[in-house]
């Protein structure tokens, strides 16, 4: 019987997807749910997987090539499955080919190993380093290997591999004669899709960027003290995006044309909250979105945030968790920036950046003192939001910040 295995139903925001990398090749055994196939769209790394057990019969398209809702992608037959068990089953019965049967099986290459413990990216990262996956310390869930893994094993090699050495001399040699080379190197899907939309933004809203400034110390106390229960409670960091994210959510309550977006001729008011948080990936920025966050406590959030830059970081991000949003945040802070103007994710109205916090020399009550300070910016598209209410969103922030209790009470 022979099994086809297809593109799957893409949303409709996404119409089509770039083939990466192919872990099975005509005439290899594949288990049903293994990975066949990686797909990347505009938004996720999909690894596509085989529903039947077989033999791959044909592949018909190559990495690079893109592809659509429903083509096939290849052909598995299922009946060719049982005769290799069955060969294998006959020679492993003799007790003198029994070795030779075996010896293979060790021998196997890493990638098949890999397959079921690390994904695409942490595959990549294992083989262009030549390591082996059984050498390397696991910390993720169900033994699988992360990014970090194999950082931390590569600090810790006593020497570099050897075959690294060519590559790296060769590139020194190259400097040594001074020459000039230029690699050309094609756009990701993601990084296309990243540059179509903040040019759309650019091109089709009236962006405007207001600014203030917020002294953390309070909200800093406010951590500092329950820190440790908190984590104790609900065993997560108490950590700054859930302070940050619940005083969006209040100040987008009190400035609905925030929390909206233009469609055609028609302003839509959200009357819920989605919040987008930006978080860095290999890939590039992706932005999960945190769904009815205005129904969310403090430790939902700090909880959902942690599992979607992990699910980031590992690729195993879906389309359903990067559509939608209403608005979004985005700390530039973590990298070191002081202060920048974001670019809003259409179709949203608006977005909030947030920076590195400096100790500052401020005026309070009469006297200098040094605080902990952020700024923050606000970009928003003119054509809904006026400038007076962007400022005094802005404004309800800081004061929210700069008073934690406001949030408990809603003033």
């Amino acid at each position: 019987m022979q099994v086809e295995i297809k593109v799957p139903v893409l949303p409709e925001s996404v119409t089509e997807g770039t083939l990466g990398e192919w872990h099975k090749k005509v005439g290899d055994n594949v288990a049903v749910d293994e990975n066949v196939v990686d797909l990347e769209t505009d938004k996720v790394v999909l690894e596509i997987v085989s529903t039947s057990a077989g033999v791959v019969e044909s592949i018909s398209y190559a990495t690079g090539d893109t592809v659509k809702n429903g083509d096939i992608l290849a052909v598995i037959n299922t009946a060719a499955a049982a005769p290799a068990a069955a060969s294998e089953e006959k020679e492993s019965s003799s007790a003198a080919p029994a070795k030779a049967v075996a010896e293979p099986a060790a021998s196997a290459p890493a990638e098949a190993a890999v397959d079921n413990k690390a994904s695409p990216a942490v595959r990549k990262l294992i083989n262009e380093n030549n390591l082996s996956i059984d050498d390397i310390k696991a910390s993720g869930k169900k033994g699988q290997v992360l990014k970090e893994d194999v950082e931390k094993h590569l600090t810790n090699q006593p020497a570099p591999r050897p075959a690294a050495e060519p590559a790296a001399s060769a590139a020194v040699a190259n400097l040594a004669q001074g020459e000039r080379n230029d690699r050309r190197v094609p756009m990701s899907r993601l990084r296309l899709k990243i540059a179509e939309r903040l040019k759309q933004a650019q091109n089709t809203a009236a962006l405007l960027t207001t600014f203030n400034e917020v002294n953390l110390k309070p909200m800093m106390d406010s951590r500092a003290q329950y820190k440790e229960l908190f984590e104790k409670t609900h065993g997560v960091k108490l950590g700054m995006m859930s302070f940050f994210t619940r005083a969006a959510v209040e100040a987008l309550k009190r400035f609905p044309a925030v929390n909206a977006s233009i469609d055609g001729d028609d302003i839509v008011y959200h009357d819920y909250f989605d919040i987008g948080i930006a978080v860095s990936s290999e890939r590039g920025l992706v932005v999960p979105v945190l769904r009815d966050a205005d129904q969310l406590s403090y430790a939902d959030i700090e909880k959902s945030i942690r599992v979607m830059g992990e699910r980031a970081r590992d690729g195993k991000l879906g389309i359903e968790e990067l559509t939608g949003g209403t608005f979004s945040i985005t700390n530039g802070g973590i990298f070191g920036s002081m202060l920048s103007t974001p670019i809003l994710n259409p179709p949203q109205s608006a977005i909030l950046g947030m920076h590195s916090i400096q100790q500052r020399a401020v005026v309070i009550d009469g006297d200098i003192v040094a605080r902990p300070m952020m700024y923050l910016a606000l970009t928003y598209d003119h054509r809904i939001v006026d400038g007076k209410d962007a400022v005094q969103f802005l404004v309800t922030i800081k004061n929210l910040l700069e008073d934690p209790s406001r949030l408990l009470l809603g003033v």
